[in-house]
């Protein structure tokens, strides 16, 4: 079982990552930046910030539900929480359009997206594109896209079966119980220390 996606706190982690590069990014680059705060949060803190699902797509790892808030058109309802502070793309670029809050976000996923930033914010997309071509837990997709699993991520960070068991059950019975809640109720609860997509 997986956690539920959280589109506000995807969008909220999004938006910081714009503000540290000036309110403009590649979308490419946005994604990958995403993905790779992800990764460090669960190897480091036992669960995702975003909640969104990873998979092996031709041009590395990628959120795919947030690639799909991106790349797709606004819905006929009235654009999504993430379309309404973040633009769609324009030249592979997006923008934020206003500041989401960050209500969602403890210090401690503040100060991993922050961390990820400082280490990888001045890379290009294609600089980035090859950094996470060389993880481990990415697959080349054949020009589709492959799952990436929590403990494919785990354990190519090295964790044991012991450590990478405790994650998966600690992640199913949150996950389960945010299935009980309202949607907005089930927004995975902050980090604290110490404790068919299309073709991209």
């Amino acid at each position: 079982m997986r956690l539920r996606f959280n589109e506000v706190k995807a969008t909220q982690a999004a938006s910081r990552l714009l503000e540290l590069r000036g309110g403009r990014m590649s979308y490419m680059k946005l994604i990958k930046l995403l993905y790779l705060i992800d990764r460090k949060s669960l190897i480091s803190h036992g669960r995702t910030i975003t909640t969104d699902r990873h998979v092996s797509m031709p041009k590395g790892p990628v959120v795919s539900q947030i690639l799909d808030l991106t790349t797709a058109e606004a819905p006929p309802s009235g654009p999504t929480f993430w379309r309404q502070h973040i633009s769609p793309p324009e030249n592979f670029e997006v923008c934020l359009l206003c500041n989401p809050g960050d209500d969602e976000l403890s210090r401690a996923e503040e100060a991993i997206i922050e961390d990820v930033f400082n280490e990888h914010g001045a890379k290009s997309r294609w600089e980035l594109v090859e950094f996470t071509h060389n993880l481990p837990e990415w697959q080349d997709p054949n020009g589709g896209s492959v799952p990436i699993a929590y403990r494919d991520i785990l354990k190519a960070a090295g964790k044991t079966e012991a450590e990478i068991a405790a994650v998966e059950d600690e992640i199913e019975s949150l996950a389960a119980a945010m299935a009980l809640v309202s949607p907005r109720q089930a927004a995975s609860p902050p980090l604290r220390p110490a404790t068919p997509p299309q073709v991209y």
